[in-house]
């Protein structure tokens, strides 16, 4: 086997295990999530998990948040190639329907089950990017950061309260209207 091979071995069971980690905790909550029950579900044996995952499981959903990150990044970036005065309700849309297709996926994201860091200068580079569409969707003004920080923890709070049901579905729209409204460019100041 050549190193390549080795390598592209290495790397498509890195992404099975990882594809198992997300599919189990969607279908059954990250408390579903083991070493040993993965090792059953994709036949592969522990040693081979923490090969590829020396930290264990905690490893394992960091590499999954990433990845949530990264998937979000792309569907905010095609939100916001809209022309700037009306990015932000495509962003606002897609931040939402993220949250709502990846439910367990998103709630790692935005808790605290693993140790990456957010807002410093160890923040992983896909975390800035996403922030910074946030950041440009309200307006590129010297309260930017501070109102796309406000945006983004009342895209999480809703959608964490719509993800729980705790929301009507019926005023979705209307809730996407009122954000529009708090944060659009035209309130910069």
């Amino acid at each position: 086997m050549t190193p390549r091979t080795q390598g592209s071995d290495f790397e498509a069971r890195e992404e099975r295990i990882v594809d198992a980690v997300r599919d189990i905790a969607e279908e059954e909550g990250w408390s579903a999530v083991t070493v040993r029950r993965l090792a059953d579900e994709i036949g592969f044996s522990q040693p081979i998990l923490y090969k590829h995952f020396p930290r264990g499981r905690e490893e394992m959903v960091e590499r999954v948040v990433v990845d949530g990150f990264t998937r979000l990044l792309a569907e905010l970036k095609v939100a916001a190639s809209a022309a700037p005065d009306s990015r932000l309700r495509p962003v606002i849309v897609a931040y939402l329907r993220f949250a709502r297709q990846n439910p367990a996926v998103y709630a790692a994201m935005s808790t605290a089950l693993t140790s990456i860091e957010f807002a410093t200068d160890e923040t992983p580079r896909v975390l800035r990017d996403g922030f910074e569409v946030l950041r440009l969707s309200v307006g590129d003004g010297p309260d930017s950061v501070v109102r796309a920080e406000l945006l983004w923890a009342m895209l999480h709070g809703v959608g964490e309260l719509a993800r729980h049901g705790r929301l009507d579905p019926e005023l979705e729209e209307a809730r996407i209207d009122a954000m529009v409204g708090l944060f659009g460019p035209a309130r910069s100041r």
